[in-house]
């Protein structure tokens, strides 16, 4: 068995935002968010900051999922963690649950191999121009989206950006969000810039 490298780990966790936690016996559905220092953000029931040990399956339990042991850390949706509060509504609309946390990753493993946790909670080095990037990436008619779509075997016929790093793009469905990996990791918004000017589309497209 071939062992999974930090950045494959890293890519699997963005693109596979909604999973379970499994804590106290429970098991319950949840969606989250990549913040941009690593962290995860997600809605939690009061009980999830209560309990001892939580794990999250991503997106099941089977052998093939991702399962992380993680530390919850109660948040309030004021302040500068509001921003991230509406970022996990443009990803997932409104939540069910009102109370928020941060989510750190204590141990990990994917397809039987272990994870470093301090290297999964990776900073996005395109943070500081994502914004201006999302714009670029969302002016229409989309078309470098709809053909990263169909690279990446996605379907979707209306994409939205809804966030970018280094190894790619998330975008929202109808009914979803999906990721657009990147060929080669986008270590610097011109790198994307770059990538964006200089695409190329099939005249069908």
């Amino acid at each position: 068995m071939q062992e999974v490298s930090i950045d494959a780990a890293i890519e699997f966790l963005h693109g596979h935002l909604c999973g379970f936690l499994k804590f106290d016996g429970e098991r319950v559905g949840l969606k989250f968010i990549v913040a941009s220092d690593g962290t995860l953000v997600m809605p939690v029931m009061e009980a999830m900051l209560l309990a001892m040990e939580t794990v999250l399956e991503l997106p099941n339990d089977d052998d093939d999922s991702m399962h992380l042991i993680v530390t919850l850390s109660r948040q309030s949706e004021t302040g500068t963690f509001a921003q991230w509060c509406d970022r996990w509504r443009a990803y997932h609309g409104e939540p069910e649950d009102v109370r928020w946390a941060t989510v750190a990753i204590d141990s990990g493993r994917l397809a039987g191999w272990f994870l470093d946790d301090q290297a999964m909670m990776k900073t996005n080095a395109l943070a500081a121009e994502e914004s201006a990037l999302l714009k670029q990436f969302n002016a229409k008619p989309r078309v470098l989206l709809k053909s990263l779509c169909v690279t990446n075997k996605v379907d979707c016929d209306d994409p939205i950006a809804v966030g970018v790093d280094a190894g790619g793009i998330d975008i929202r469905r109808k009914h979803d969000v999906a990721r657009l990996s990147f060929t080669l990791p986008m270590t610097s918004a011109a790198q994307v810039r770059s990538f964006i000017e200089g695409a190329s589309f099939p005249s069908n497209t």
